[in-house]
């Protein structure tokens, strides 16, 4: 294993990762993919689809006020406007790289409507296909393009700096765990694309590598952190004991489809005036109030969808049919699971970090375009949008450069515990974060998960990748304990509203959140075991 020379390494194979390695050629590139190159992403189960203003009556600056009003009060607005006003470019990108978007008879983009959006823009691939259609096609093209090298079975789980710029990337190979010695691979600028942070929660719709390692290893090297506190938790995953969380697309409701719970009656109606077309974090805690009542919460899309079904959304309806359920005849049973985070290493307009060396694209970063609660199909518009402009600004930076040489250069790993001690103390901290900093928290909850997750990072023997989740968990713990109101994805019971002295950005480095820790663990040491009792994790 040997990286070309003058490598930009990516860490990451989503959407993100591979769309910045297809804009960036011919300048060489390393591809860090922990699975077979276009699996196991985020991307790749994307349902709804992309939105872009791409119709003649649509604009990018409606796409754009809608993006902000969803935001609850803290998108940036230069950033909200660039992502819609770039969306249009962005889109006939992936089509000359083959992705096969809906069309009508004369060959225009057929468009649906979701959740907060004021018009129909969504662009969607055979109804909730989008995900794996786009995946395929850019997975297709980077295979194709020489100067793409990529690395497979590997993870990243470090940043290696000198004189405050980063110039490589620790690796671990996922499999062969009995010798999983971290190799160091040298960079000339390094692309964190590495996605979101769902499994850190028991309950999600991600796969199995989104555990928040990007913001770790980027707070380690002296990154900023910003908006960590806001998670969007979808209202719709299916409630059926999976492990990640099959997705009951949002498409499904902006086809008409509506949330009843157990006595059949439709509970969104009283809530907001969209019904089930209201922002995520409003449908998600409706619904999760609905199941702490006692009353099951379902996706009813019998009279809405019917018939159409099974040709509409032969994804979702394939998980119906494995577990026996027949959405013709039958409400889908449903729960919230951690989705999205709007949080993650501060980027400005071109992916730049605060760290030389380092840029940040997809769902790792925060732009400030989502502000504290996502636009449904923002997401993949964001990674392609940002992506193109970090290889622009990369193209630049780089350009005339002398590129340094690079090696391979192997550390002996830490001594860690047992595989089975690892995944019982990668369970322990999902419960800690369903438990404490879900869908609602509360003072004592976050106080309480800051301590037990310290007290897993501190632990010696727990290996660099449970301490990656532990670091990147209290983050999000933090933040949200910092955060004295209600707002977007982000709400806690004891300051239920928002308040206008907070309708700003949340920004904190690695020693922010130690200072906060140290603090909550003096504040609250005295209460552990009352909390400890009354939460039960």
């Amino acid at each position: 294993m040997s990286a070309f020379r003058g490598d930009i390494v990516i860490v990451g194979s989503g959407l993100a990762g591979l769309f910045t390695a297809l804009k960036l050629a011919p300048l060489p590139v390393t591809v860090i993919s922990a699975e077979p190159l276009g699996k196991g992403t985020s991307s790749g189960w994307a349902q709804g689809g992309i939105a872009a203003a791409v119709s003649d009556g649509d604009s990018p600056e409606a796409h754009t006020q809608d993006t902000i009003r969803a935001g609850a009060g803290i998108v940036e607005g230069k950033m909200a406007r660039l992502l819609a006003s770039e969306a249009a470019e962005r889109i006939e990108d992936l089509l000359s790289f083959g992705v096969p978007f809906d069309k009508d008879l004369e060959g225009r983009l057929k468009l649906s409507r979701e959740a907060a959006h004021s018009v129909r823009r969504i662009v969607r691939v055979k109804g909730d296909m989008a995900g794996k259609a786009i995946m395929d096609a850019v997975t297709e093209a980077a295979r194709k393009t020489p100067s793409i090298r990529v690395i497979e079975g590997y993870r990243a789980q470090d940043l290696i700096t000198s004189a405050r710029r980063v110039t490589g990337v620790s690796i671990v190979p996922i499999t062969n765990k009995a010798s999983r010695k971290p190799k160091v691979l040298s960079a000339r600028a390094v692309v964190l694309a590495s996605g979101g942070i769902g499994r850190l929660y028991a309950v999600t719709t991600n796969p199995a590598h989104a555990r928040g390692d990007g913001i770790a290893m980027a707070a380690r090297a002296g990154a900023v952190i910003a908006d960590a506190e806001f998670v969007q938790f979808h209202p719709t995953a299916f409630d059926i004991g999976r492990d990640p969380a099959p997705l009951a697309s949002e498409a499904l409701r902006g086809e008409g489809a509506t949330l009843i719970n157990t006595d059949g009656k439709r509970f969104m109606v009283g809530v907001h005036p969209d019904a089930e077309l209201a922002p995520r974090d409003i449908v998600a805690r409706a619904v999760q109030s609905e199941i702490q009542a006692g009353r099951g919460t379902f996706l009813d899309c019998r009279e809405a969808i019917g018939d159409r079904f099974p040709e509409a959304f032969p994804t979702i309806y394939e998980t119906c049919k494995s577990e026996g359920i027949d959405p013709l005849s039958q409400p889908l049973p449903v729960a919230p699971a951690a989705h999205y985070h709007m949080g993650g290493v501060l980027t400005d307009a071109n992916g730049r970090t605060a760290v030389d060396g380092l840029w940040a694209c997809g769902e790792v970063a925060s732009t400030g375009a989502h502000g504290a609660n996502r636009l449904a199909s923002n997401s993949l518009l964001e990674t392609v949008v940002f992506g193109a402009r970090i290889a622009a600004d990369l193209t630049d930076t780089l350009a005339g450069q002398l590129p340094p040489e690079h090696a391979i250069a192997r550390e002996e790993a830490r001594s860690g515990q047992t595989e089975a001690t690892s995944l019982d103390q990668i369970s322990r901290l999902r419960r800690i974060m369903t438990g404490y900093v879900g869908v609602m928290r509360d003072r004592d909850g976050l106080a309480e998960a800051l301590r037990q997750l310290s007290e897993i990072e501190k632990d010696e023997a727990t290996p660099l990748s449970v301490r990656n989740m532990a670091l990147a968990s209290r983050f999000v713990a933090a933040a949200a304990y910092a955060r004295e109101e209600s707002r977007g994805g982000h709400f806690r019971t004891d300051y239920p509203r928002p308040r206008k002295d907070w309708a700003q950005r949340s920004f904190h480095t690695l020693n922010d959140i130690d200072a906060i820790t140290e603090e909550v663990e003096r504040a609250h040491g005295a209460n552990a075991n009352v909390v400890h009792a009354k939460f039960g994790t």
